[in-house]
């Protein structure tokens, strides 16, 4: 029997998936929480072999909750899905410790795909987030700008240059608008930058934007 636990603040997300698996996966239970804290609860008093873990939650943000998993629970596959590119996160995502990533967008048949090989022990890549993994291993002699930021300040950097103001960027995020505002300084600091606009520049140059 396969226990799965989906953790995202999307309850039609989550009946989704659970659609999915119980179609597909006739061995699955799943179990669900709506945000990182609530997974972080469940995972200590439950035995899980695989979470499915949204990387843009309220509060505490998905990679924040995976490194927090990986600490506290190692040997539990974490399998990554999110509405952002794998061009945005995976390479980041994977560094940390998860053991797939996986766009919203793909098929029930990638995901169940993905499911069956992570909790097999193995890892799940696209062909395509393998060929990025490769050049990023062959780039680790000359770090872009923006793999100095941390990761809320990446988080921060993704939605600045998805042109997102300020204030936006704090409701989603659940912070101030003066909390924000100073991310936003820090990025603008160490990618040496003066504004949004040079940052959108940077990130449509590194094709880190649609």
């Amino acid at each position: 029997m396969l226990k799965i636990i989906i953790a995202d603040d999307h309850a039609i997300v989550r009946s989704g998936l659970k659609e999915i698996f119980s179609e597909q996966l006739f061995n699955a239970v799943t179990d669900e929480a709506r945000d990182g804290q609530e997974l972080l609860e469940k995972i200590r008093k439950n035995m899980y072999d695989i979470v499915l873990l949204d990387i843009s939650m309220p509060g505490r943000n998905g990679l924040e909750i995976l490194k927090q998993l990986k600490i506290e629970k190692p040997n539990i596959p974490v399998l990554v899905l999110s509405m952002y590119p794998e061009k945005h996160y995976a390479v980041r995502i994977l560094k940390a410790g998860a053991s797939g990533y996986l766009t919203k967008s793909a098929s029930p048949e990638k995901m169940i795909e993905a499911i069956i090989k992570v909790s097999e022990g193995g890892k799940y890549i696209s062909p395509t987030l393998a060929e990025e993994l490769a050049d990023n291993l062959i780039q680790d002699n000359n770090i872009p700008l923006h793999e100095s930021l941390s990761d809320r300040e990446y988080q921060v950097f993704c939605k600045l240059v998805m042109g997102k103001s300020v204030s936006d960027i704090a409701k989603e995020l659940y912070l101030s608008v003066k909390t924000i505002s100073t991310y936003r300084s820090r990025i603008l600091e160490k990618m040496n930058m003066k504004n949004t606009i040079e940052l959108t520049r940077y990130a449509l140059k590194n094709n880190l934007v649609d």
